[in-house]
C-alpha cells in the first residue's frame, strides 16, 4: 500500500504584483496612488515621475518632469493632489497633480535650506510644510503665503520626520541617534524632550496616533517602541534585521508593524501581544552566577588564584556571567529578540516553548530596501531599492 502524501503547509509570504523599472538613479522615495493603479516617485537622477498601469499591464510614466536638482525626498497629499518635493539644493517645490494624474501644475518655491533637505511633511490641517535638512536645521512654513514660520537646530543632520495634528508634537530622529520632541506653535516652538535609545542613528520614524507609541529605526539593525502616550518611558526593542532599518510602515487596523532594511528583509511584526522591555544590563566585578573574577578584578583574582574572566550579559535577566555561565542561547521574541541571543544557563531553563514563539515573520525583498509606502486599503507595500527598481507587493497573506 502507498504511503499517504502530506501536502505542505502553506507558507504566507507577500506577492510581488509589479516591478516599476526605469529610473537612472536611486528612487529615494515613491508613494502608491490611492484609488489608481499608480506611482509617483522622486529620484536622485533629478526626475518626478508618475507611473500609472496600462492596458498591458505595465507602469509607463504619464508624467516625466525634470527638475534642476537632485530630488532627496517628498509628501503627496491625496485629498489635494499636492506634491512637495525636497531637493539636493536645500529648495523645496509644490505642485498640483491634475485629476487624471497625467499633468502637474507648479505651485511655488520655498528656499528652506541651505544643504539637502532630507524629510518633508504636508500637514493639510494647518496648511504648514515641515521639513529637515543636512543643515541641522528643523523648519516649517505656511503653504499659503510661502513664509517660513520659526526652525530649531537639531543636535545632528536628520532622518526622521513625524507630527502629531492633535497635540501639534513634532518628532525629529538624528544621525546621533536622538529622537527630539518640540510643540509647535503658529510662530514659534518649545522643547518637549530629548530620547536617546539606539547605538547608532536614527533611519526612519513612524507615529501610531491611535496608541500614542512612536517607533524609531537605527543603523544599530534595531527598532524601538517608545511609549509616548503611556507616560511610564517604557521603550521596547525589537531586533529582527541584520543590517540598517531603512524604513518603518505601521499597519493600525491590524497592529502590525513593517520595517524593512539595508539586508533586504521585510519583517512584519505583531504589535499586539504584551511585550517586555529588555533589562538594564548589570554591573558587577564577578559572576553573578558563579563568583568567578573577571578580568579587571585583580584583587579577587589575586586572593583566589583565578584566571579572571571575559564579562557577558544575559539578555533576559541582565545579569554579569562568564562565558560558561552562559553558554546557551535562545530567541525571546516577547523582548523583541527573534534571533538566538546569549542567556545565561538558569534562564534558559526557565524560557518555555510558548515564550520561544516567534511575534515576527520575515521575507525577502530580493533588493537593498532604502524606502517604503504602505496603502492600507489594499494592503500594498511599495519599496524601492539601491538596485533602482520600485516593487509592489501584496501584503495581504501577512499582514491580517
Amino acid at each position: 500500500m502507498a504511503a499517504e502524501i502530506q501536502p505542505k503547509p502553506l507558507t504566507r509570504k507577500p506577492i510581488l504584483l509589479q516591478r516599476v523599472e526605469g529610473s537612472q538613479e536611486v528612487v529615494n522615495m515613491a508613494v502608491i496612488v490611492p484609488k489608481e493603479e499608480g506611482v509617483i516617485s522622486v529620484s536622485e537622477d533629478r526626475t518626478v515621475r508618475v507611473w500609472l498601469k496600462r492596458d498591458s499591464g505595465q507602469y509607463w510614466p504619464s508624467i516625466y518632469h525634470a527638475m534642476p536638482s537632485p530630488c532627496s525626498c517628498m509628501s503627496f497629499n491625496p485629498e489635494t493632489r499636492r506634491l512637495s518635493i525636497g531637493l539636493d539644493n536645500g529648495t523645496i517645490s509644490e505642485f498640483i497633480l491634475s485629476e487624471d494624474y497625467n499633468k502637474m501644475t507648479p505651485v511655488k518655491n520655498y528656499q528652506a535650506h541651505q544643504s539637502r533637505v532630507t524629510m518633508i511633511l504636508f500637514v493639510l490641517e494647518l496648511e504648514w510644510v515641515l521639513s529637515t535638512g543636512q543643515d541641522k536645521q528643523f523648519a516649517w512654513h505656511c503653504s499659503e503665503s510661502g513664509h517660513r514660520l520659526g526652525g530649531y537646530r537639531t543636535s545632528a543632520v536628520a532622518s526622521g520626520l513625524q507630527f502629531d495634528v492633535e497635540t501639534r508634537h513634532v518628532f525629529i530622529g538624528d544621525h546621533s541617534g536622538q529622537v527630539t520632541i518640540l510643540k509647535l506653535e503658529q510662530e514659534n516652538c518649545s522643547l518637549v524632550t530629548t530620547f536617546r535609545g539606539h547605538t547608532g542613528g536614527v533611519t526612519a520614524l513612524c507615529w501610531d496616533p491611535v496608541q500614542r507609541v512612536l517607533f524609531s529605526g537605527s543603523s544599530d539593525h534595531s527598532v524601538i517602541m517608545w511609549d509616548i502616550g503611556g507616560r511610564k518611558g517604557t521603550a521596547i526593542e525589537l531586533q529582527g534585521h541584520n543590517d540598517k532599518v531603512q524604513a518603518l510602515s505601521y499597519a493600525q487596523h491590524t497592529r502590525q508593524l513593517i520595517s524593512c532594511g539595508g539586508d533586504g528583509g521585510i519583517v512584519v511584526w505583531n504589535m499586539d501581544v504584551e511585550r517586555q522591555e529588555t533589562p538594564e544590563w548589570l554591573d558587577s566585578d564577578s559572576c553573578q552566577k558563579c563568583d568567578q573574577p573577571f578580568f579587571w578584578n585583580f584583587k579577587q583574582m589575586w586572593d583566589s588564584k583565578k584566571i579572571g574572566l571575559r564579562q557577558h550579559h544575559c539578555r533576559k535577566c541582565g545579569k554579569a556571567v562568564c562565558g560558561k555561565c552562559s553558554s546557551k542561547r535562545s530567541s525571546i521574541p516577547l523582548m523583541g529578540f527573534e534571533f538566538e541571543v546569549r542567556v545565561c544557563d538558569s534562564c534558559h531553563e526557565a524560557i518555555t516553548d510558548e515564550e520561544r514563539a516567534p511575534t515576527a515573520t520575515f521575507h525577502d525583498s530580493k533588493h537593498n530596501i532604502v524606502h517604503v509606502h504602505f496603502d492600507a486599503t489594499r494592503g500594498w507595500l511599495l519599496t524601492s531599492g539601491t538596485d533602482k527598481v520600485i516593487k509592489l507587493w501584496d501584503m495581504t497573506p501577512v499582514v491580517s
